[in-house]
């Protein structure tokens, strides 16, 4: 049946693969990993189950299958929230638009006093002529006309005021940056945005996939006893390109042992798979039992390490050999583990055990026996050691996540605001409303760079959007006014530069006109008021 169809209270089946048609509870399956990136931008799925029971519309499921009941259909999902955020508001003046009206205003009002200033001395100067000659009670044509011209001059006095030449100046400027920006990697969508960027006071940056590849790598391990460093090589194919499909720590540990010369078709075809026992979050492991080319049983096991670690009663030297694991050498794995936590690494221990030849699948993979093969670490990817790491977050800075935000009241948001330098785990609708509070609230000029269609709406409520070019999605270049099309952080900071030069430019341009405007206007009403001639100057 078609989704616009559904009801809140309709039971719906889903099976791998399947979108979430709405918002809805799960009742019952098994299994059920959910992909929630088009929501959070997050890569790493999430195990929904009668725990934790709430499915989204628009996310997907990437493994398992369940019955979900429906609770919210249409434009109330957190979907259609995301949606509408994109069509609120208008276009506002940029920061530039806003001095310049204010310049313009100001100019007018100079001119207008000057000008009705220079009126009322020539008419004054016509009457006291006219009542020295006693004719002041007869007027003529003549004297109408010279009335007429002396209105002139007052108009005229207000056009050399105004800086004619100013939007010409202000277009040109822009349409400069914009081609010079573009051949820096950043495209301009829109033709304000290009001073925009050089007025920003505060720039908001999504982590995933902006500050970070959203790509999970072994980037430390401790194999054999020996820590090191991993320098990833480049992984080809024939057709130029690899790609491993898999949980994003599947596919790092991939990555890693075919950087170390694994060839994993070659193990696969040579090995006979008897046994799988998934992940789960209650074991913290997960293991597989092999059949050997040269015949007997071997089981494979990784998870958290204290827990495998714990399993393992012998441990592979640096040697190479197989040693019992002794006091020191526990001592030196756990001071390793607490080394990679330390540096924001999340750590993996895999271990191996020979098993007898009466071993079948129906029986369980042991718990213990284990022979300690390493650790490795892969990036956790936390907001607060990101941010760290990158300078965002400082001693003085606060680090929230979205839940906390979005339940504080509105005076303890002014309070916060100010201070949050991380703000963790958070909805589009909480990046939406900090955005929103520090444009309006404190009168921020507010960029905002993202990637994912979780960003959209803050994009779409900054002063300025930056989207990613390559990484970005649909969604979020739509709602961007500048495109950054390599993906570089650093390519930013050019639109900045660029965004200044052109505020910059600007002002040199109305200091040049308002000095010879300023002068016109002076000798215009000197000559008029001292002499009385209906002098221009333009």
């Amino acid at each position: 049946m078609s989704i616009y169809d559904l009801l809140p209270g309709d039971i719906v089946h889903l099976a791998i693969g399947d979108q979430v048609p709405a918002d809805g509870l799960f009742v019952s399956g098994f299994s059920v990993l959910i992909d929630e990136s088009s929501l959070t931008g997050e890569s790493e799925p999430v195990m929904v189950n009668a725990e934790n029971p709430f499915m989204l519309s628009g996310t997907k499921l990437q493994d398992g299958s369940c019955k979900m009941m429906v609770t919210t259909v249409g434009m109330r999902t957190q979907w259609g929230k995301l949606m509408a955020t994109l069509s609120e508001g208008g276009d506002d003046e940029t920061p530039l638009q806003v001095k310049l009206n204010g310049v313009a205003t100001i100019i007018g009002k100079i001119g207008l006093f000057f000008a009705i200033v220079t009126f009322a001395v020539l008419v004054q100067k016509m009457l006291g002529r006219k009542l020295l000659e006693g004719t002041h009670w007869s007027w003529s044509g003549d004297d109408a006309l010279e009335m007429l011209e002396y209105f002139a001059v007052a108009v005229t006095i207000v056009v050399v005021a105004v800086p004619e030449g100013l939007p010409l100046a202000v277009t040109l400027s822009l349409a400069f940056a914009m081609k010079k920006m573009m051949n820096e990697k950043a495209l301009v969508r829109h033709l304000a945005a290009c001073e925009t960027m050089g007025s920003a006071t505060t720039i908001c940056s999504d982590k995933t996939g902006t500050l970070t590849t959203n790509h999970m790598t072994v980037v430390k391990s401790c194999i054999c006893m020996n820590i090191k460093e991993v320098s990833k090589a480049v992984v080809v194919n024939k057709e130029g390109k690899l790609e491993i499909l898999g949980t994003p720590t599947e596919t790092a540990l991939l990555e890693f042992g075919l950087s170390l010369g694994g060839d994993f078709q070659a193990e696969r075809n040579a090995s006979k798979l008897v046994k799988v026992e998934p992940f789960n979050s209650t074991k913290k492991r997960m293991g597989v039992v092999l059949e050997l080319p040269e015949g007997g049983l071997r089981a494979h096991c990784k998870g958290a390490s204290e827990i495998i670690l714990a399993a393992c009663d012998k441990a592979i030297n640096s040697n190479g050999e197989v040693v019992p694991l002794d006091e020191a050498s526990i001592n030196h794995l756990k001071a390793t583990i607490d080394q990679f936590a330390s540096e924001a690494l999340r750590t993996l221990c895999i271990a191996y055990m020979e098993l007898d030849n009466g071993f079948s699948a129906d029986n369980p993979i042991p718990v213990s026996g284990y022979t300690c093969i390493g650790i490795v670490g892969d990036n956790i990817n936390t907001a607060k050691a990101i941010a760290r790491e990158c300078g965002i977050l400082t001693d003085e800075g606060i680090a929230i996540e979205g839940p906390d935000f979005r339940e504080k009241s509105l005076e303890e948001l002014h309070e916060l605001i100010p201070k949050i330098q991380v703000m963790a785990r958070s909805s589009p609708l909480d990046k939406h409303t900090l955005v929103k509070h520090l444009r309006t609230t404190f009168g921020e000029v507010v960029a905002v760079t993202g990637d994912g269609t979780n960003d959209a709406p803050a994009l779409h409520e900054a002063d300025i959007g930056l989207a990613m070019g390559i990484a970005g999605t649909e969604v979020a270049k739509e709602s961007a006014d500048v495109i950054i099309l390599d993906d570089n952080f650093s390519t930013i900071v050019t639109v900045a530069k660029w965004g200044r030069s052109v505020y910059v430019n600007i002002q040199k341009f109305v200091q040049f006109q308002l000095t010879v405007n300023v002068v016109a206007l002076i000798v215009n009403f000197s000559s008029a008021c001292l002499t009385g001639e209906k002098t221009c100057v333009l």
